[in-house]
């Protein structure tokens, strides 16, 4: 027992490594501006702000809810005595230990002759590995294993997905009925829709698909397979009743993202990112790797001993095609819905976790070589988070210290405000706007529409020319440096009712 459990503990210290490593490349190459200064990606971070705050809000949420991302976020931001940036790093730390979770889970039970904590460590490396060749500013691009380090690219689905794999294979596994994971799967989905309905198309319609399949391929399995599908569809069932009391706080339920008509223009859209992203030799490797794993899962899933083993293979290569074929049919424009792409094809890593190597180089000399590696990245990898999280942002400050001292309260647009917004002593004090400053009722408060109008503008780059109901000038201008603010005091500029 104490080598099992100190086998386990090897497998979470060498997560924690991996995760080290990537999110300390991830926060010092360009792409950090999805995990710190992302207007969508700050959402959280503002919600966890206003909770610590004592504040409930008004809500404008999209069709997501983020309620577990939320929930992490507030948690680590009471205990962790970070500034925000910290945080949303030490977050996508957790995201990743999150991920090798649910990867250990998903290779099942230790037995003789498997190895499942090695292959989960192998199976996240791999994951990994692609995130290093990522590094794009675009958060349109087609480089999706990184955005699980975000607080709000869907990594709580991303768990929860594979959660649900892994939970069905130890049902499989489980010879007497397997009744506690399929109530805890019924759990997750409840959980996993109720905050994000995609969960039931990355998961719910392809894995009760997978179940029916593999049902048909092993009649033993059928007695199973009707209580997993159910624990499936109900728990999504029960999750789409659980945000009704969401409501109101809903801005967009989503049926407007899908657009059958437009599958043409999906197909030009995604082919388009595709090619993009094999312009590069980052995206070629990654290419590579997928199509590898792809087609070991295939072949895996052909000579399945078992249907555990089918069971986790098949989700490896089907959750990915029926995700490219359902957001092709749905013409959506959404690089983010395609995630299935690059975490579900790792699952063939741990269909069959088997020990290939003698059993003297899997206990000691693999073990040794990988904890060296990942101690050293490791520790490189440390000192790059801490220097990224906490560099000063001068352009940013000279916008929240002008803010602070004013004591007035302005707008902006929504890419331009977000991040000062989320920095300033006092959110409420930078409302979001649009370009005829309506109130953006989008990822954010309602209730600073309240204040009725401000007295300051703040532009940068990224802001729409302004079309304004007055005729009122500026009376001060003040540079900094990719900022800009439009001082009108003691004018003051209406805001107009607000829309999502």
């Amino acid at each position: 027992m104490r080598r099992v459990r100190g086998r386990e503990l090897a497998g979470w210290a060498a997560a924690l490594g991996l995760a080290l490593i990537v999110v300390g490349y991830l926060a010092s190459s360009p792409r950090s501006t999805l995990m710190f200064d992302d207007g969508d990606s700050l959402i959280v971070a503002l919600v966890a702000r206003s909770i610590l705050d004592g504040g409930g809000g008004d809500w404008a949420m999209s069709s997501v809810l983020f309620l577990p991302e939320i929930a992490v976020f507030t948690a680590l931001d009471a205990v962790l005595p970070f500034d925000v940036d910290g945080v949303l790093a030490a977050n996508a730390v957790v995201n990743v230990l999150a991920l090798y979770g649910a990867i250990r889970l998903a290779a099942g039970r230790r037995v003789e002759g498997r190895a499942p904590v090695a292959w989960s460590v192998a199976a996240l490396a791999t994951f990994c590995l692609l995130i290093l060749t990522e590094s794009s500013t675009s958060r349109d691009a087609l480089e999706l294993a990184s955005l699980m380090l975000t607080t709000t690219c869907y990594s709580a689905t991303v768990v929860g997905v594979l959660l649900a794999v892994a939970l069905c294979r130890r049902v499989l596994d489980d010879t007497s009925g397997g009744v506690t994971p399929a109530i805890a799967l019924g759990a997750v989905a409840a959980v996993a829709t109720m905050s994000n309905p995609l969960f039931a198309v990355w998961a719910t319609v392809p894995l009760s698909l997978i179940l029916g399949a593999v049902s048909l391929a092993a009649p033993p399995v059928r007695r199973h397979a009707p209580a997993l599908i159910g624990a499936l569809v109900g728990g999504s069932a029960l999750g789409f009743l659980g945000r009704i009391p969401f409501s109101a706080w809903i801005a967009n339920s989503g049926a407007g993202y899908v657009q059958p008509s437009e599958w043409a223009h999906a197909v030009e859209y995604y082919a388009g990112l595709a090619i993009e992203r094999l312009s590069t030799p980052g995206g070629v490797l990654a290419a590579a790797v997928i199509l590898t794993l792809t087609v070991l899962a295939v072949v895996r899933t052909a000579h399945a001993s078992d249907s555990g083993i089918r069971l986790v293979a098949m989700a490896a290569w089907v959750l990915p095609l029926f995700v490219i074929v359902g957001g092709i049919a749905a013409g959506t424009h959404a690089a983010r819905y395609l995630q299935p792409l690059v975490f579900a094809p790792i699952l063939v890593l741990v269909a069959l976790p088997r020990v290939r190597m003698p059993r003297a180089a899997v206990t000691r000399v693999v073990p040794t070589v990988v904890a060296i590696a990942l101690l050293v990245g490791s520790a490189a990898a440390v000192p790059r988070i801490v220097q990224a999280a906490s560099a000063p942002d001068r352009d940013l400050a000279c916008v929240t210290d002008w803010v602070d001292a004013s004591g007035r309260t302005g707008a902006g647009q929504f890419w331009t405000i977000r991040l000062p917004k989320l920095h300033a002593s006092d959110p409420a004090r930078l409302v979001q706007v649009d370009h005829e400053l309506h109130g953006y009722a989008w990822l954010v408060d309602r209730r600073d529409f309240a204040v009725g109008a401000v007295s300051f503008l703040v532009e940068d780059t990224q802001t729409v020319p302004w079309n304004l109901p007055t005729t009122a000038e500026p009376t001060a201008l003040v540079e900094c440096g990719r900022y800009r603010i439009l001082d009108y005091a003691p004018a003051t500029l209406p805001l107009g009712p607000a829309r999502s």
